[in-house]
């Protein structure tokens, strides 16, 4: 036994510094994220640092990936551009902004009329969304992973009331994604502007209305302070995907272990979305009315003018864009087949 004893030990301690090597042996990674929305903007912003911030507990600090305010490193609607050519290592964003890039990654980030999370998530993970988004991606050297998904969206802040269609005729309005496109089938002007740049438009008049995100985060932006009438539900965003993008290259040098541990971060992510995004509505909502907002619903006759919208939209989409076309095809039989389970399972 005095001999086992110290033989044993030595082999325990051989063992120690052996995993430790091993631990300490990954190259350490060090990376630039630029992002497209400020970084204490409640969901769209604050996952965004929580990401970087969990990657390197995780990791045990052996992978920081730092977050850059938007403009810090490039501008917002730059930084697919910049990720791909491997200009910066990563991207913070949702894929909606790259529609002029690829136009089927918008069915990614939100889907007008579309689903609520749990079913938007279960197509991506088990229906085969998650293998035509990286294929997008790939293409275009990055490595895309779905990395938080907030609640439904507010519609729209407008100056005066909207009774029907026609008081929608000739507005501008600052829109995001395929619900640009519908708005624009019903007479409305839009553009895409970055976070930043809504309130200084909606002051100066060059926008007369606008769209951002839910309740919590449009509080922070302080539209009410120039429109006073606030729409829901959010027909165009039902839920919305947020998104790392890292150069393809960059990915690919990382060891299993780190890729693991960064998908895994994200995995979490989504989790914290999901619980604290319906969490911190409420609240909001209530601070708003006391500052004087109008809370409206849309008529039954005006989503069917947005949903005849969007059939329009789509129809054209399909015709003319491969990839668009493939990827909706597998959201709409996904969603045709979940509708059974939906109708059977779910209190109406």
């Amino acid at each position: 036994m005095m001999i086992v004893i110290p033989f044993l030990l030595l082999l325990g301690c051989g063992q120690s510094e052996q995993s430790s090597e091993g631990t300490t042996s990954e190259k350490k990674v060090r990376w630039k994220m630029a992002s497209t929305f400020p970084g204490s903007l409640a969901q769209i912003g604050t996952l965004g640092v929580r990401l970087q911030d969990e990657v390197n507990k995780v990791s045990g600090g052996n992978i920081n990936i730092k977050y850059f305010e938007p403009s810090a490193l490039v501008p917002p609607l730059e930084i697919f551009d910049a990720v791909s050519t491997g200009g910066i290592d990563a991207g913070w964003s949702t894929p909606g902004y790259w529609a002029g890039k690829v136009p089927a990654l918008q069915l990614f980030s939100s889907v007008p009329f579309g689903p609520p999370a749990s079913e938007y998530m279960s197509w991506i993970y088990f229906g085969g969304g998650k293998d035509f988004y990286e294929e997008l991606y790939a293409r275009h050297n990055i490595k895309g992973i779905l990395c938080g998904i907030i609640p439904p969206e507010a519609s729209g802040w407008f100056r005066e009331e909207i009774k029907g269609p026609e008081d929608l005729k000739g507005l501008k309005m600052r829109f995001f994604g395929l619900g640009a496109k519908v708005m624009e089938k019903v007479g409305v002007s839009t553009q895409l502007l970055a976070g930043g740049d809504i309130y200084p438009a909606l002051e100066l008049g060059t926008i007369d209305s606008t769209e951002f995100s839910m309740p919590a985060i449009d509080l922070e932006l302080g539209f009410y302070q120039i429109a006073k009438h606030y729409y829901f539900p959010g027909w165009h965003q039902q839920s919305t995907f947020m998104e790392l993008m890292i150069n393809l290259e960059k990915w690919n040098s990382l060891s299993e272990t780190q890729q693991a541990q960064i998908e895994a971060v994200c995995g979490d992510n989504i989790r914290h979305a999901i619980s604290e995004g319906e969490a911190i509505q409420g609240p909001a909502l209530k601070t708003l009315q006391e500052k004087g907002v109008t809370l409206h619903t849309w008529s039954p006759e005006m989503l069917s003018i947005f949903e005849k919208g969007w059939n329009e939209v789509v129809t054209e989409l399909v015709e003319s864009d491969e990839d668009f076309a493939k990827v909706w095809a597998s959201l709409n039989e996904f969603r045709t087949n979940y509708k059974v389970w939906k109708e059977l399972g779910y209190i109406k």
